[in-house]
């Protein structure tokens, strides 16, 4: 089977030239991604390449210097240091990276997701309205989590991105929404929420060995009713069959501000002998996710892989640590857009699944106004891995 082509075949003219501004934080996948169409852009054959619709495409670097200064008071300001006027600009930012720090009253403040939007906002505010289109790269959606009103609160998503669009931003990407709905909030602008599927998959054939990828040896689980949109896409590309668990909660008390689980109910077929797929969006305590899988052991499962877009481990990975040598989970598998400790990368169970190769094509298709729905519906390159892993052809490549 031939190799797929590496870079996109794109003939229209860009839409202005490239500029990418990844924020603190999210600054070594900014650099990836920016290796990735630096690379593309040097190899693509273009007639078009010399003329002034295609000035500044081919260059060393498409990231823009930015800085966001702190006063010792912990105010800040957005400076951009070089011209953005007709740029066609895409701002990345990670409002997960907790590791930041920053002075606050003489004491070391760690940036929230709270910081982080405020950050993005000041560079926003800083392109003053210069650039020819603005599009934000927020892989975890902030406040995305408090995107539903269930008593009188606050709609904090569905405000962040009012707020964005109101400051000039024209598109917004996002990876796995908690819940895709809040788009309702801006129908008049673009709003993409992306799966990581392939690269889930793609991770676990590369990483896993003789793996049988059929109803009878595997099985896709969704760990709550939420989620369970992305396992019914996982199951079908792949061929496999479906379970779900519900939780069980206690509504006459509330813990830590929500109703207590009392248990995870199972719905589906028989799990034993089968290796078990649990996908979600966001692994947060992992507290549920190892509920599940040891729920799925108990049943008699075989291997239990997890997968989940973003890894926030609040809870730490002792509880990881000891699932894995007590034989109840094999593999958990994270994406690298947001934060990760050196800890979780160092550890023997975890698989990092990289996504800058998968943004620069986003960027690079976006960038030349083409079509982007092959990149959102990923099956035929799903369909394309499974066939090379089923007849050895990725052995070589772990």
């Amino acid at each position: 089977m031939a190799k797929r082509e590496e870079k996109r075949n794109l003939e229209t003219i860009p839409v202005g030239s490239l500029g990418i501004i990844p924020l603190k934080g999210c600054q070594p996948l900014g650099a990836q991604v920016d290796n990735f169409l630096v690379k593309w852009r040097t190899e693509r054959e273009s007639e078009h390449k010399e003329s002034l619709a295609f000035a500044g495409y081919q260059r060393d670097s498409y990231i823009l210097h930015a800085e966001v200064p702190r006063f010792g008071s912990g105010e800040a300001k957005g400076i951009i240091l070089e011209s953005v006027r007709g740029m066609d600009l895409y701002i990345l930012v990670d409002v997960a990276n907790y590791s930041l720090t920053y002075s606050l009253g003489g004491h070391e403040n760690h940036m929230s997701p709270d910081d982080h939007y405020q950050d993005l906002k000041r560079i926003i505010a800083a392109v003053g309205g210069k650039a020819r289109r603005i599009t934000v790269i927020m892989p975890y959606l902030y406040e995305s989590r408090q995107h539903k009103r269930s008593s009188r609160e606050s709609l904090d998503c569905a405000l962040a991105l009012q707020e964005m669009v109101a400051m000039g931003v024209d598109n917004i990407i996002t990876f796995d929404a908690h819940d895709p709905r809040v788009q309702n909030a801006i129908p008049l602008h673009g709003f993409e929420t992306v799966q990581p599927a392939y690269q889930f998959i793609k991770a676990l054939l590369l990483h896993v060995r003789e793996l049988q990828i059929d109803t009878s040896h595997m099985m896709v689980i969704s760990p709550d009713e939420g989620g369970m949109n992305r396992a019914i896409y996982m199951a079908n590309v792949l061929g496999l069959d479906m379970g779900m668990f519900y939780k069980r909660r206690d509504y006459t008390r509330i813990e830590d501000g929500r109703n207590p689980i009392v248990a995870h109910e199972f719905l589906g077929t028989s799990v034993e002998g089968k290796d078990m797929l649990i996908i979600d969006d966001m692994i947060s305590s992992g507290e549920s996710a190892l509920e599940v899988a040891a729920e799925l052991k108990k049943r008699k499962a075989k291997h239990v892989f997890i997968c989940s877009t973003f890894g926030l481990f609040t809870g730490g990975l002792d509880g990881f640590d000891q699932a894995y040598e007590k034989g109840i989970i094999d593999r958990v598998l994270t994406t690298n857009l947001i934060y990760q400790t050196p800890e979780l990368l160092a550890r023997e169970w975890y698989i990092n699944c990289d996504m800058s190769k998968y943004i620069a094509y986003l960027i690079d298709t976006l960038n030349h106004d083409a079509s982007i729905s092959d990149l959102l519906n990923p099956n035929e390159r799903i369909q394309s891995i499974v066939a090379r892993y089923k007849s050895g052809e990725l052995d070589h490549l772990a």
